[in-house]
């Protein structure tokens, strides 16, 4: 059992056991000694006066293997948490199917780096949605976001009950406090809150700009590993689940419930984030993307991305992903008579990019950190003519790719572009030019080889 106090703490301190390592383990945590019962979930008395209730994030009769539920033994129980409920505006945050279509016709698309706003905009109203697919009604599909904040959630409490947030800082530490414990995510780290989970989203800095994913569907795990074995890619031990800790705070919040694609807020006069112990498996968690460790090609040819994936969402059909997270960390590219960057290719996959830092391997110029591009499926895509001609000509030695961190979202469903993605500035309207000087190579002549 781990136990934590609360005591105020400097961006990106860490407390020592201030996480619990593995994925998908059974955790139990209280930040007051005692205030976790023994041998049962609901005694008639809770100590130091509490309430205990379960948060279930699958059905009742799910298998053992996926069924997911915390108890939480909490100041105030969370109907308590909530009021009459008003309807509230946050009109760039965008949910599937999205009613708001764009006008842009078909096309691969990049995006320069968002601007962050020069007004005070916390975490709810600094998220602009890029791009959408499925229903969150029906529990299928996702959603890609960018945020661009530069204040604080100090009296404002964030639960999205659409969808689980998959949140990946570019530049900027956030931290979130969610009703489980504290979690420091810095760029590099990633972080997931389950559906339905009161969180604050606050700022380490003056700034935080990031990529989020709402999963609508089945919850993130670890893929499969299949003939790699027992070891590499994302190791259960890295994945780290906070602590208990709490506010027992009587001033007023605004507790913000996202719903259905709408946004719904009610204020409460005390803060929602009272839970002083808790048991259970459906839990927030954060990951450092260097502890990933890659496999790959030791003689020739490319490998598929598949290797490089982080988690995945699955959906009713085997192998066939609702959402991959994949990333391109930093790694060395030994193949023989290989062209080495990914090849073109056209996918039943749809793919959203984004870049955390340095530059990726199939783009010489305009993705840069920040930035992002949306690949849809069946559209093609691959290296750009520098990309192209520096890897046809390049000495075929070790190679270390140092100092470089893309990601991508992908899906097996066509992805809509938002209208904020289609109209904003940030978009570049010459990205389908950087293949056009790949031009007619063939001669006809026989290799002589």
């Amino acid at each position: 059992m781990t136990s934590a106090t609360t005591p105020e703490m400097m961006p990106g301190e860490m407390m020592p056991g201030e996480m619990m390592p593995g994925f998908g383990n059974d955790f139990e945590t209280e930040a007051l000694p005692g205030a976790l019962p023994q041998g049962q979930n609901s005694p008639q008395t809770c100590a130091y006066g509490l309430y205990a209730e379960q948060l279930s994030g699958s059905p009742f009769t799910a298998p053992r293997s996926t069924n997911e539920r915390s108890w939480l033994y909490r100041i105030r129980p969370s109907v308590r948490h909530g009021g009459r409920y008003a309807k509230i505006d946050v009109p760039l945050w965008k949910t599937a199917p999205d009613g708001d279509p764009n006008d842009l016709p078909l096309g691969q698309y990049r995006w320069n780096p968002l601007p962050v706003p020069s007004v005070p905009t916390d975490f709810i109203d600094g998220m602009r949605t890029m791009t959408s697919t499925g229903d969150a009604r029906q529990h299928v599909g996702m959603a890609t976001h960018i945020y661009a904040v530069t204040a604080s959630m100090t009296d404002r409490v964030l639960v999205n009950a659409d969808a689980e947030m998959l949140i990946v800082p570019q530049d900027g530490e956030i931290n979130i406090f969610t009703e489980m414990g504290r979690m420091h995510v810095a760029p590099g780290h990633i972080a997931v809150v389950p559906r339905g989970m009161m969180a604050k989203y606050s700022l380490a800095g003056d700034h935080a700009r990031g990529y989020v994913c709402e999963n609508y569907g089945a919850k993130f795990t670890l893929p499969d590993r299949g003939p790699i074995g027992a070891n590499c890619l994302a190791n259960p031990r890295d994945f780290k689940t906070p602590v208990a800790a709490f506010e027992d705070s009587d001033t007023p919040h605004e507790l913000v419930i996202k719903w259905c694609g709408g946004f719904h807020a009610t204020r409460i006069g005390h803060s929602p984030l009272d839970v002083v112990a808790w048991h259970g498996n459906y839990t927030p968690y954060c990951y450092d993307l260097a502890t990933f460790s890659p496999v790959g090609a030791i003689a020739f040819d490319h490998p598929d991305p598949s290797i490089f994936t982080v988690l995945t969402a699955p959906s009713e059909t085997t192998g066939t992903a609702n959402i991959d997270f994949v990333i391109f960390p930093p790694r060395w590219t030994v193949a023989e008579n290989t062209f080495r960057p990914p090849w073109y290719h056209r996918n039943i996959m749809s793919e959203f990019m984004g870049l955390i830092t340095g530059q990726y391997d199939a783009k010489e110029e305009g993705f840069v950190p920040g930035g992002a591009s949306l690949h849809n499926m069946m559209l093609p895509h691959g290296p750009d003519l520098d990309a192209f001609e520096k890897a046809s000509n390049a000495e075929l030695k070790p190679v270390k790719l140092s100092s470089t961190m893309a990601f991508m979202f992908e899906t097996r469903f066509p992805q809509q572009v938002s209208r904020f993605a289609a109209g904003t500035d940030s978009l570049q309207d010459d990205y389908v030019d950087c293949w056009a000087g790949l031009e007619r190579r063939f001669d006809g002549t026989p290799d002589p080889k």
